[in-house]
């Protein structure tokens, strides 16, 4: 439908200028003719081609940028679409290899660019490749060398200048692209670290850092300029000539009785409506090459590897879920980070994954959910692999709860209902209450109407976790991976949020993945990874009963809890 469109809105734009060369010959002519003073009557038709002419100018020309801009918004629309729906499949595992900013600028600046392709380029080419051939068609026909010198001077205008526009601009056009995308991730990267940044006095060199950005910006849109208007130059000096051209073949012609001296307007004005067909593209060229940048950094989204392969089946249940032999490595290293895991979840069952950081925790979260894809071993739902399910499927089964959950800006109650669109009020209470924040959420004047801030800013660390508990157990899932949900807390508030997210879990698969060894006593088996293999595994009370990093652990963070009770300071290498 989009490419039906774009050609209409090229027809009705070579109808556009088409009305404008028509109508400046027609006028070249009854001004020429009404100066010997004929009969009205001869006139009248001339009179009512340039009024038609006149109108029809202005309507196909606003028809033609209603059907061309409607179409080339579709276009953008589906792009866009599909923009998002790519980065879907690369996150967040396939994330990282783009920096936060420029995603952003490829997402909004890139794809914009990409309306050029069609407003700024190949509607303008193909309307003045049209209109020059049937206006040099039309020039010759009255007189051929007059048709021969339009032609000639059309396609240095139209090809001729906009190639030199271009040699000239390129360098400037590509750097443009970079800078603006450098620029808008270094304005994300500084809003984001403002705090710290001011914190530690660090803001003013970034500030000028991004002022250094900004001039360097501003030198590549100068150095575009320039070339813009060396093209606007060369098309005004190829009109002049075409017109001068023109005017010497027409008085030789008149002079030797070839042409009529009526028509002499006419030879010497078409070439300037012709003109207006051609002197756009010096900038549409210069639009290409930007066009051709963004649409290179797309290409580089869509080209890049999702780290889950994307298959269309349905599991019917999660259970059992199954992992053997499992091994793992986040895209683009080398380095495995699991190793031979092997994990077997029933309906009910509870596991607790312990070990230091970079052990292999979150790489596990990340496989469970479907971030990442074993690069080894098995992975099966119902004994189905994972593989040839759709991801999402897989997720609408196994819930994820991070250490550092998005709450989004808005209020509390939009925020549950992302896990259960549907949810009704009851609904709500009654996962807020099993998440044990329901009493605080009611003490609120607005409830859950309450709004939360970007990023939770106006609610606690203890506060945002138990929320996104609240979203996990009101979507239902039967599998409930808790990834590190006591992060940055202190031991009181973590145990204690701990205990609770157990509690609201009961009956669920569960997987906590904790650097505290608390609650792991609850847990029907206890999995200790280093260095992204399982070194122990066992009941809490099997592994107190050996040596090991286990009971090692236990006995360290025993100790330090009774001191921060005590309120004493934590011993270095304790």
């Amino acid at each position: 439908m989009s490419r039906k469109q774009l050609v209409a809105a090229g027809g009705l734009g070579a109808g556009a200028l088409g009305c404008a060369v028509a109508l400046l010959a027609t006028s070249g002519w009854l001004i020429s003719r009404a100066s010997q003073q004929p009969p009205v009557l001869e006139l009248a038709v001339a009179v009512t081609a340039v009024r038609a002419f006149g109108l029809g100018r202005g309507v196909l020309r606003y028809a033609e940028r209603l059907v061309g801009h409607d179409a080339t918004f579709r276009i953008l629309a589906s792009l866009r679409s599909r923009v998002y729906a790519r980065l879907e499949r690369l996150g967040p595992a396939g994330l990282p290899a783009f920096r936060r900013g420029d995603l952003l600028a490829r997402f909004v600046s890139d794809v914009d660019q990409i309306q050029d392709r069609y407003l700024r380029v190949r509607l303008p080419f193909a309307i003045a490749a049209v209109v020059g051939v049937l206006a040099a068609l039309g020039a010759g026909l009255l007189l051929p060398a007059a048709g021969l010198a339009l032609g000639v001077a059309l396609l240095v205008g139209g090809v001729v200048v906009p190639w030199l526009t271009v040699r000239t601009a390129a360098l400037a056009e590509r750097a443009t692209v970079a800078d603006r995308a450098e620029l808008a991730t270094s304005v994300v990267e500084l809003l984001h670290g403002a705090t710290e940044l001011i914190a530690h006095g660090s803001a003013g060199p970034r500030l000028r850092a991004l002022d250094e950005l900004d001039r360097r910006l501003a030198r590549s849109a100068a150095r575009s300029a320039a070339a813009t208007g060396l093209g606007a130059g060369l098309t005004a000096l190829a009109t002049g000539g075409a017109v001068l051209a023109a005017l010497a073949a027409g008085a030789a012609a008149v002079d030797a009785g070839r042409l009529d001296p009526v028509l002499l307007a006419v030879v010497v004005l078409l070439p300037l409506a012709a003109f207006e067909a051609v002197s756009g593209l010096p900038v549409a060229a210069q639009s290409l090459v930007r066009v051709r940048e963004s649409d290179d950094r797309l290409r580089e989204v869509f080209d890049a590897t999702p780290p889950v392969r994307p298959g269309t089946g349905t599991p019917e249940s999660a259970f059992p879920l199954v992992l053997a032999g499992v091994g793992a490595r986040w895209p683009g290293t080398d380095r495995a980070a699991l190793t031979d895991l092997d994990l077997r979840l029933e309906r009910g069952s509870r596991v607790a994954v312990v070990g230091a950081s970079g052990a292999g925790k979150s790489t596990l979260a990340a496989l469970l959910v479907r971030f990442l894809d074993p690069s080894a071993g098995t992975f099966t739902l119902a004994g189905v692999a994972v593989q040839e399910l759709d991801p999402d499927a897989v997720r609408r089964l196994i819930g994820w709860c991070a250490q550092d959950s998005h709450l989004f800006d808005t209020s509390i109650g939009d925020n549950l209902r992302i896990g259960r669109p549907d949810a009704g009020e009851a609904d709500l209470w009654a996962a807020l209450d099993a998440a044990r924040i329901g009493d605080w959420v009611r003490s609120l004047p607005r409830g859950l109407d309450t709004p939360v801030g970007e990023r939770g800013a106006r609610v606690s660390g203890g506060q945002r976790q138990r929320l996104a508990l609240a979203r996990v157990v009101l979507a239902g899932f039967p599998v409930v991976v808790l990834d590190e949900p006591t992060a940055n807390l202190d031991p009181l508030t973590a145990d204690a949020l701990t205990t609770d997210l157990l509690a609201a879990t009961e009956g669920r698969a569960t997987v906590l993945i904790t650097h505290r060894l608390a609650g792991c006593e609850h847990a029907d088996e206890i999995l200790v990874l280093d260095a992204g293999r399982v070194v122990q595994r066992g009941t809490h009370q099997a592994l107190l009963s050996v040596d090991g990093p286990y009971r090692t652990g236990w006995e360290r963070e025993r100790r330090d809890d009774a001191r921060f009770t005590a309120g004493e300071p934590e011993r270095v290498g304790d």
